[in-house]
C-alpha cells in the first residue's frame, strides 16, 4: 500500500482539530458563546476567533502572503498575549465583545481554514521545515484552548442559579454511589533514590518548556497509585480541614480565610427537602451526586498542599511525578475522539486513573538547564510565564486525546480553581 503523502495526513490532522472546536462549541447558544464570567475565563466567541487569529497571523502572514487579512481589526481583538505582535484588547474585557456576532466569527473561521486548505494544496507533497512546525504548534495550540473552552464554559454556567447542563449525560452512564462510596484501596508505587532523565526527548512534538530532557537526583520516594477521591477529600472537609491553618500555608490560610471557603468549588450541600444534607458537585452534565469514587477536582494549589499535610503526605515534585508515571502515561488508554467525556470517571481497582485529573505538584513552573527561548513572537508562548505559578501533570477528561504526555507540563498560579485540577499524594521513603 502506498503511503499517504505528508500533504494529505497534515490536511486530515488540521480539518479534524478545527471542526473538533466548532463541535464543542456547538451545544452554547450565541448568547452563551459572548458572555465572559471572570477575568481569567474567556468567552466562547473569543476562543473560537483566537485560535484562527492564530494561523491567519502565525502561518498565513509568513507563508502565504498577499491576501489581505480577513478583518484587520481582529489583529487587536483577539491577540492574547504576543507583545510583538502589538496592540491587544484587554484580557478583563473580552466579555465585551458583542461585536464582531458569533455567526461573523464563525465565518472568519471557515475563510481562514479555506485559505489554510489552499496552502497545503500549494506546497505539493511536503511543506517546509519551518512552516511544518508553526502548523504543528498552531494544532497544538487550538487543542489546549479546546480544553480551556470547556472549563470557562463550566465556571459560566455554574454562575447561573439553575446550574444548567451544557451536555445531558449519556444514556446507559453508571448511576453515581454515595458521597463516602469507597475508591480502590491506596496502593503506592516507589520511585529508587539515584538519577531520573525526565522531559522530552526524540522524536514527536514537544512545547519548548518540556525541554531539554536531562537528568535529575532524586532522593526516593513513594506515589500513590491513583489520585485523591472525592470520599477521601469529603474526609478532609468533615474533619474541618477548612478551618484548620496548620494544614496551610501561611498565603494559602489568607487566601482561605479571605474567601470564606468551605470546600471545593463546585461542591454544594443540599439544604431541605428529601436531599438535605446531600453533597453535590457541578459537573459540564448539570448537578450531579457527589460520586466517592471520582477523584476530586478544581482545587486550587493552596487546597491540595493543605490536604496533603493533613494526610500524613506531600505533592510529589514534577520529577518524582514523571519518574513514577512515565510508563504508565504511555500505555493508558485514551479517551475518543471529542466530544468525549466531560467529568471525572469512577476509579477502578488497579486503575492509575491518569488523564481523569490534573495533578498538582510542588514545583514552581521555571526553565529546565539549557532551556531555549524560540525566536520571534512565538518565543512568547511559554517562556515568560515561569514566574509564580505551579506544575501540574497528566491531562484531564478535558484534554484533548493524544495531547498530553509523561512530559507535558501545564501551570497554573497557586489560587486557580476552575481547571479541572486535583492531587496525587507522595510521601518520603522510610
Amino acid at each position: 500500500m502506498r503511503e499517504m503523502p505528508a500533504v494529505f495526513r497534515w490536511v486530515q490532522r488540521y480539518e479534524a482539530v478545527r471542526q473538533s472546536t466548532v463541535l464543542l462549541a456547538a451545544p452554547l447558544s450565541a448568547e452563551d458563546a459572548c458572555v465572559q464570567s471572570m477575568p481569567d475565563a474567556s468567552p466562547a466567541k473569543w476562543h473560537l476567533a483566537h485560535t484562527t487569529w492564530f494561523f491567519e497571523t502565525f502561518v498565513l502572514a509568513e507563508h502565504a502572503p498577499g491576501v489581505p487579512p480577513f478583518d484587520a481589526d481582529f489583529r487587536v481583538l483577539f491577540n492574547s498575549y504576543y507583545q510583538q505582535v502589538g496592540e491587544r484588547h484587554p484580557r478583563a474585557q473580552r466579555g465585551l465583545l458583542t461585536r464582531p456576532s458569533l455567526a461573523r466569527v464563525l465565518a472568519y473561521r471557515e475563510a481562514v481554514d479555506q485559505r489554510m486548505l489552499q496552502m497545503f494544496e500549494d506546497w505539493g507533497t511536503q511543506p517546509p521545515a519551518r512552516l511544518a512546525a508553526l502548523l504543528e504548534l498552531g494544532l497544538q495550540h487550538e487543542q489546549q484552548h479546546q480544553e480551556l473552552l470547556l472549563t470557562d464554559i463550566k465556571h459560566l454556567l455554574s454562575c447561573h442559579p439553575l446550574w444548567p447542563a451544557y451536555r445531558a449525560q449519556e444514556e446507559g452512564a453508571p448511576a453515581p454511589q454515595e458521597p463516602d462510596g469507597l475508591p480502590p484501596p491506596l496502593q503506592w508505587l516507589t520511585v529508587p533514590r539515584g538519577m531520573h532523565a525526565v522531559g522530552h526527548a526524540g522524536e514527536g512534538f514537544a512545547f519548548d518548556n518540556e525541554r531539554p530532557r536531562h537528568e535529575v537526583f532524586l532522593q526516593g520516594c513513594e506515589m500513590a497509585q491513583r489520585p485523591v477521591s472525592n470520599a477521601e477529600f469529603l474526609r478532609f472537609v468533615k474533619d474541618g480541614g477548612y478551618a484548620q491553618p496548620q494544614w496551610w500555608l501561611a498565603e494559602g490560610w489568607d487566601w482561605r480565610c479571605a474567601q470564606q471557603l468551605e470546600h471545593p468549588w463546585y461542591w454544594r450541600r443540599q439544604a431541605g427537602g428529601v436531599m438535605d444534607g446531600m453533597w453535590q458537585e457541578f459537573s459540564l452534565h448539570g448537578a450531579l451526586a457527589l460520586d466517592g469514587r471520582r477523584p476530586v477536582c478544581h482545587l486550587s494549589y493552596f487546597e491540595a498542599d493543605a490536604y496533603a499535610r493533613w494526610a500524613g503526605a506531600r505533592l510529589p515534585t514534577e520529577a518524582e511525578w514523571e519518574a513514577a508515571l512515565a510508563a504508565q502515561m504511555a500505555q493508558r488508554p485514551q479517551h475518543g475522539e471529542p466530544p468525549g467525556p466531560v467529568h471525572p470517571c469512577a476509579m477502578q481497582p488497579g486503575s492509575h486513573a491518569l488523564g481523569e485529573v490534573w495533578e498538582w505538584t510542588q514545583s514552581a513552573y521555571t526553565a529546565y538547564p539549557g532551556f531555549v527561548v524560540a525566536e520571534g513572537a512565538v518565543g512568547e508562548y511559554n517562556g515568560k510565564f515561569m514566574v509564580n505559578q505551579y506544575v501540574l501533570r497528566g491531562g484531564s477528561c478535558l484534554t484533548p486525546p493524544g495531547h498530553a504526555r509523561a512530559s507535558y507540563r501545564n501551570f497554573f498560579p497557586t489560587q486557580a480553581r476552575w481547571q479541572m485540577t486535583g492531587l496525587r499524594l507522595a510521601r518520603d521513603l522510610a
